[in-house]
């Protein structure tokens, strides 16, 4: 059985709440076994026989049908979010965020066009590695930045999901218990 992460778009904001708990037992309902969430943003570790598009479509379908709501996921395994941490290409930098954006197919290259194209602050970086963006922001400035600004499109936004760096080191901590 392999480990997986799933991320969930668009949680506990603007009107779209729901306890984790409650998204744990969908998870479960649906096949996924030993499941458990990690911090309140939509982060669910499971483990299934399953490939990540087949539990991408069953998951979607279950938590739309029990939220009420157009649910929207990605998937990564454990190997893949051990890679992620790897390859971040900005060491950590007293003051900053380092963000870690994961995406549908190509969202990143968008990204990367849209960060190219906007002013930046001291220290504010971005780049693709192995398909992933990754987003350095001195603190304070990450909804701020002429980037953040760009982020809040819905153009984007439905493509799309960000997570700060340091929920992955979380995932990956509760991966090896």
């Amino acid at each position: 059985m392999k480990k997986y992460c799933a991320f969930l778009r668009g949680v506990n904001v603007k009107g779209t709440n729901m306890k984790m708990a409650d998204v744990c037992k969908v998870f479960s309902d649906a096949g996924a076994q030993n499941v458990s969430s990690v911090l309140a943003s939509g982060n669910i570790l499971f483990q299934s026989d399953k490939t990540s598009s087949e539990l991408k479509k069953i998951l979607e379908k279950s938590m739309s049908e029990h939220f009420n709501y157009d649910a929207f996921l990605f998937i990564k395994n454990e190997k893949e979010i051990n890679e992620i941490l790897e390859n971040d290409p900005f060491p950590p930098v007293e003051n900053c965020h380092n963000y870690v954006f994961l995406g549908s197919e190509k969202v990143e290259e968008t990204l990367l066009e849209e960060f190219q194209k906007s002013n930046h602050a001291e220290n504010e970086k971005g780049k693709i590695v192995n398909g992933i963006f990754y987003w350095q922001v001195p603190k304070g400035q990450t909804l701020d930045s002429d980037f953040g600004k760009v982020l809040g499109k819905k153009s984007l936004k439905d493509k799309m999901t960000s997570r700060n760096i340091n929920t992955f080191q979380k995932i990956i901590i509760k991966f090896d218990k």
